[in-house]
């Protein structure tokens, strides 16, 4: 029985990771001397944001970078992605690690030395630009990784590629971008990749701390546009018209009934968002259309169906009762699968996660009603996503600025836990498979 005790005790993971203790001795202390480092590449991107599919000075930095560390280089993948393949002194797996590239069209607030004061037109519109997601942080962390594996090269059993994705919040529209065109052109392959492992920043987790979920971690996203044509008229008469704006009014808070009334909150979360509302010119005349967009979040194929059923009757149904005309598209230009954590993996590499943290600041998190597209690389190859504390120790979470706000900020010394945090799964996770 002894015998069969220790014998499952020496394959555990738990007894992997402790047995790597030299070696994440070695990261910590390769990854404390980065630490500047990463925090100045952060601010570099965080000055200088270029939005999805258009990310080309940011691109040529990360490129640069990896062949600097002796790194084989591949440039252009998905318009302006960079992927970097370091191969280890021994045989081994293939891990990727991703980290996103592109900005937000978000005016910054904050007065920040290193803000962004960078504008450009989006939609039509003059914005600004700014990194209110924290891509900036997780390009510089994924390249403080890569310098930190590139100087333990001789020691790595197996091979890791590094994914630098642009355009993740999104391809403009009219273009194929992000995780889904890598995948597609063959970022997995050549050589074949055997797990994927990428983390977020979080602006309202504590610094130090790192939160994770199996399974449905983040939601599958579908964005749509509802257009209601309706029949001009003079905002005296209104008689005269089929008012576009009053159903619009009809549909945003009937949608609502969606998530209130027909979806079983018991279960999994779900959300219907109308994030804008375009129509008329001015106060005394009643438009003939108005066009809507919008984000619908789900955590199962089955809820995501009756949303998009519902929100097409809701529509459609409303704008007839008027006399109106409705155009429903969903998805209108893009659609995320689920971030499913693999629970295998997940349950190995847990130890990986704790033994770098502590314990005690690693814990386990709700669903997230945000989207990802990592989800892609997860659905060809087993993931892990995690989520990495950017928020200063003494602020209330309530209180803190959310992403994809101008007043979104980050506290850097959590930075180098994610450096840490990645190179010891990919460690970690060859060892297990020696």
């Amino acid at each position: 029985m002894k015998k069969i005790l220790l014998l499952a005790l020496l394959a555990s993971p738990l007894f992997v990771c402790a047995q790597n203790n030299p070696q994440k001795a070695e990261v910590g202390k390769r990854a404390d001397a980065l630490a500047e480092k990463v925090i100045n590449w952060r601010r570099d991107f965080h000055e200088h944001p270029e939005l999805g599919n258009n990310e080309v000075r940011t691109a040529e930095i990360i490129a640069k970078h990896l062949k600097n560390l002796g790194i084989e280089v591949k440039t252009g993948v998905a318009k302006t992605g960079v992927v970097g393949v370091l191969v280890g002194g021994k045989p081994g797996p293939v891990v990727a690690l991703r980290a996103d590239m592109d900005a937000l069209p978000v005016t910054e607030r904050q007065p920040l030395p290193f803000a962004s004061k960078v504008k450009t037109t989006y939609n039509g519109q003059e914005v600004g630009v700014m990194h209110a997601c924290g891509h900036d942080s997780h390009m510089a962390i994924l390249m403080g990784v890569a310098e930190v594996l590139a100087g333990m090269k001789k020691d790595i059993t197996g091979t890791v590629k590094f994914i630098f994705q642009p355009a993740e919040e999104g391809a403009p529209v009219g273009e194929e971008g992000g995780a889904e065109l890598m995948v597609k052109e063959g970022v997995l392959q050549n050589p074949k990749v055997d797990v994927v492992f990428g983390l977020h920043i979080n602006s309202q987790t504590p610094v130090g701390q790192i939160t994770y979920r199996p399974g449905g971690t983040m939601a599958a996203v579908n964005d749509m546009k509802i257009t209601v044509t309706g029949k001009q008229a003079h905002g005296a008469y209104p008689w005269s018209s089929v008012d576009p704006i009053v159903v619009s009014a009809q549909i945003i808070n009937s949608l609502q009934t969606i998530v209130s009334r027909n979806l079983n909150v018991t279960e999994n979360p779900g959300v219907v968002t109308i994030g804008s509302i375009q129509g008329g010119v001015r106060s005394n005349i009643i438009p003939e259309k108005v066009e809507m967009l919008g984000t619908v979040r789900n955590f199962t194929p089955e809820d995501e169906k009756m949303f998009i059923e519902r929100i097409k009757t809701i529509a459609v149904k409303t704008g007839e009762a008027a006399g109106a005309k409705v155009e429903v598209l969903i998805p209108y230009s893009a659609h995320y699968p689920v971030t499913f954590n693999d629970i295998a993996l997940t349950e190995k590499m847990l130890p990986s996660l704790q033994s770098t943290a502590g314990a005690a600041n690693v814990k386990l998190k709700g669903p997230v009603t945000g989207a990802e597209d990592f989800s892609f690389y997860q659905e060809k190859v087993p993931g892990l996503f995690f989520f990495l504390g950017g928020m200063p120790k003494d602020q209330d979470h309530l209180k803190a600025p959310s992403h994809h706000t101008p007043d979104f900020f980050l506290d850097e010394s959590g930075f180098t836990l994610g450096v840490k945090a990645l190179c010891n799964l990919t460690l970690d996770y060859m060892g297990m498979k020696k």
